[in-house]
């Protein structure tokens, strides 16, 4: 198999209360034409998780409580997988060109966490009408601004 390499483009890093990416010099040029986009795909590294124990792990105790009791890694949104990549649905507060930064509503991304890339939010492209989910989760928000009240507290066993 083909040797990968991934070079981040920058880090998250919580800026006046709000978390923001802060761009390398090197890709402040990749920002051009950006705004206008309320939404960002953020792709960022589990950094937390990038050890060996964390990527062999295939099948873990569920973290959903009405879930399967043992589920299979790519069934859960954890981040111990074998690559910690994560995918964010961000919103974007303020886009600064001359700074290099996206200003983000929420991330759950750790402070200094790599960002990997970032790409637009389009309905068009990203959006899913009508998914099929497993009946345990089918009762969760059908949306990112629905899940804001939502008591996610409820449903984790943890």
């Amino acid at each position: 198999m083909k040797e990968l390499s991934l070079r981040p483009i920058g880090k998250v890093i919580t800026c006046d209360g709000l978390k923001t990416i802060k761009l390398d010099k090197t890709y402040i040029p990749a920002l051009q034409s950006l705004e206008g986009f309320s939404h960002l795909d953020v792709f960022w590294w589990f950094d937390g998780c990038d050890n060996e124990s964390s990527r062999s792990s295939l099948e873990e105790r569920s973290p959903y409580k009405h879930a399967p009791a043992v589920m299979g890694t790519f069934a859960t949104r954890s981040p111990e997988r074998p690559n910690p990549i994560a995918l964010s649905v961000s919103e974007v507060i303020r886009i600064n060109r001359e700074e290099g930064t996206v200003t983000l509503a929420y991330i759950d991304a750790d402070d200094n966490s790599p960002v990997l890339d970032l790409k637009p939010y389009t309905p068009s492209l990203d959006r899913v009408s009508n998914p099929r989910v497993p009946a345990w989760c089918s009762h969760w928000p059908k949306s990112l601004e629905e899940s804001a009240d939502f008591k996610w507290e409820e449903e984790f066993n943890f």
